[in-house]
């Protein structure tokens, strides 16, 4: 990389310049609008027996108005997180919902044009050629259309939920701009965003961590009765879709957006379990160490002694383009390019959204990070995270629109594989034994949060939507849903817990993906088994990492599995290999702290 400071804003003008009040932004969204017309003109066009030749041109329409609606999607989403008091960018992202249900409602169509293709006719169209690569995805939307309400019924709700369903998605994002919470810091009192206090939840100062966790706890029991009504509109409109299109399972979608079964899901969560055990010593051993009789919920993240290293962001870069590099020379080409770019948001500063995440740009054929950075080594793991959602984008860029669409648990597959490069060779090449100790201690801490975190979540989620069909859940319900979610994850191992976590943790209230926790854990231990053969194989598996990650949008985790790595994700031995490398961590932890 070269040797000036990394900037710590993205820069957002090479989209589309002009932010919120882009005239070029403005003009590309009013063209997806007249393309979305022109292509439910082409649909309604299509009359009696459907013949595959009068879909090939809807199918090229509809692929670029996918990538394009990402595309604003993407910008929008940058737009808002970056500045919460942005409304003009809140009013754009109402008018790219506002896109995507039209969009979704021709699509109804089109995936209901695709049932009436005869058979014999349509096998011949996927076996063709120019299909090939998308046969896949085409035969996945044929399969879908058949298990739902009809096309008119399919439309209205996507119109309905513009302003119903993803409306309070979008409530909860203005709750979440107006938390600030105070707090007393070198004499002075800074009013704090989600995003900067959430950060001091990670202090190695216990003294700062329970300041901020009460207040925390406080502000959102403030928040709490928003939150619930946000939270029990969008259970609500989900429950009754789905009783609508006859599916009995919550699970259903989630399953079926993750390409993943049931059996696999059950399995991994089976494995997890049995071994449960080992992680409750290191939660033991921790509070010890911390001089506790056990840890609360703001002690688990925790790092050890009174200080952490702190790392300024070029050290954080230089970290990961190295530990990259010895893995996959062109992952780490690509990472200095999104560092020198400006792809990258991490300036900790107020009115930015909470948290982190990577979006995609596939018109662009670019990617942006957006983060709060403020130097520990959690902050370090995270954006090479993202740089591996940002990687995984880059390698599928050149494939076609429907070939890119890969499902949340192989996108944290790839994202999850990349932080491990790094947290794996760090703790190798620690130069002392408190480093490789701390650095040891950070990588079980991810092993805790996919295991035991996660898990509490998706305990919270099922059984919240169990009591949601018999009605509303009070805050106090969902209080009690929460705290015995994370005291059966954690297997009763914490003292105090954070009852209010289901009003403060966004990903309960995001209306693209529901249960987005599970995908996580799956991810998590995927990674595991794919670093085990990169380990295994060295150089020479970095063209087939990268034509793993080309497939995830082709084929059900299953079949990726066994292509690629020839394992059954149904059965246990996979998923207690790759547990069992995590407790193999543990163990070393736990001699090291004897």
């Amino acid at each position: 990389m070269n040797k000036q400071p990394l900037k710590q804003t993205w820069n957002l003008d090479t989209i589309f310049p002009g932010g919120s009040e882009s005239p070029a932004f403005a003009e590309f969204a009013e063209q997806m609008v007249r393309d979305i017309s022109k292509f439910a003109g082409m649909l309604e066009s299509v009359n009696g027996r459907v013949k595959v030749q009068s879909l090939e041109e809807p199918i090229e329409l509809m692929q670029s108005l996918s990538n394009r609606l990402r595309e604003g999607s993407a910008y929008v989403e940058c737009l808002t997180a970056e500045n919460q008091n942005d409304r003009k960018a809140v009013l754009l992202s109402g008018k790219m919902r506002d896109t995507h249900a039209k969009f979704m409602s021709s699509l109804t169509q089109f995936d209901q044009l695709l049932t009436q293709v005869p058979d014999e006719d349509w096998e011949a169209f996927l076996t063709s050629q120019k299909y090939k690569p998308i046969a896949f995805n085409l035969e996945e939307r044929r399969q879908l259309a058949g298990e739902k309400m009809a096309p008119a019924l399919e439309a209205l709700a996507n119109n309905l939920a513009v302003d119903g369903y993803h409306g309070w998605g979008e409530m909860y994002n203005t709750t979440v701009s107006k938390v600030e919470i105070p707090f007393e810091e070198n004499g002075e009192t800074k009013r704090l965003s989600a995003g900067q206090a959430f950060n001091k939840l990670h202090s190695a100062d216990r003294s700062v961590r329970t300041e901020m966790f009460h207040k925390w706890e406080a502000e959102w029991g403030a928040k709490a009765d928003f939150c619930a009504d946000a939270l029990n509109h969008l259970g609500g409109f989900r429950t009754q879709l789905y009783k609508a299109r006859g599916w009995d399972s919550i699970l259903k979608e989630p399953l079926q957006i993750n390409r993943m079964s049931e059996q696999t899901l059950d399995t991994m969560w089976n494995v997890i379990n049995e071994h449960s055990g080992k992680f409750v010593s290191f939660l033991q051993r921790k509070a010890k160490l911390l001089g506790l009789e056990s840890l609360s919920w703001y002690d688990v993240d925790a790092p050890l002694g009174t200080a952490g290293k702190v790392y300024s962001y070029d050290e954080a870069a230089e970290l990961i383009v190295e530990q990259f590099r010895k893995f996959s020379p062109k992952m780490a080409d690509f990472a200095v390019k999104a560092f020198e770019e400006g792809w990258i948001e991490v300036e900790d500063r107020p009115g930015k959204r909470p948290g982190g995440f990577c979006t995609s740009l596939p018109v662009s054929k670019q990617t942006r990070i957006f983060m709060t950075f403020s130097g520990t080594a959690s902050n370090v793991s995270t954006l090479a995270h993202e740089l591996g959602h940002a990687y995984h984008q880059y390698v599928m860029d050149e494939l076609p629109a429907m070939a890119q669409e890969y499902a949340m648990n192989v996108a944290e597959t790839a994202s999850t594989f990349a932080e491990m490069i790094v947290a794996d060779a760090a703790v190798k090449e620690a130069e002392s034994p408190q480093e490789k100790l701390a650095l040891l201690e950070n990588k079980v801490q991810s092993s805790i949060a996919f295991f035991m975190n996660i898990q509490a979540r998706f305990l919270f989620e099922t059984r919240f939507y169990a009591k949601r069909k018999q009605g509303l859940v009070s805050t106090e319900e969902l209080n009690t849903l929460m705290e015995e979610a994370q005291k059966e994850a954690y297997q009763h191992a914490l003292n105090e817990y954070h009852p209010h976590f289901w009003a403060s943790k966004m990903h309960f209230y995001i209306t693209e993906v529901p249960f987005y926790n599970f995908p996580y854990t799956f991810g998590y231990l995927f990674s595991y088994g794919i670093f085990a053969r990169a380990l295994k194989e060295g150089a020479a598996f970095e063209n087939k990492y990268i034509a793993l990650l080309q497939d995830t949008g082709s084929m059900t985790v299953e079949e990726l599995a066994q292509k690629h790595l020839n394992v059954d994700l149904t059965q246990p031995q996979f998923w207690s290999e790759a547990v069992g490398l995590c407790v193999e961590d543990v163990e070393e932890f736990l001699r090291m702290t004897e």
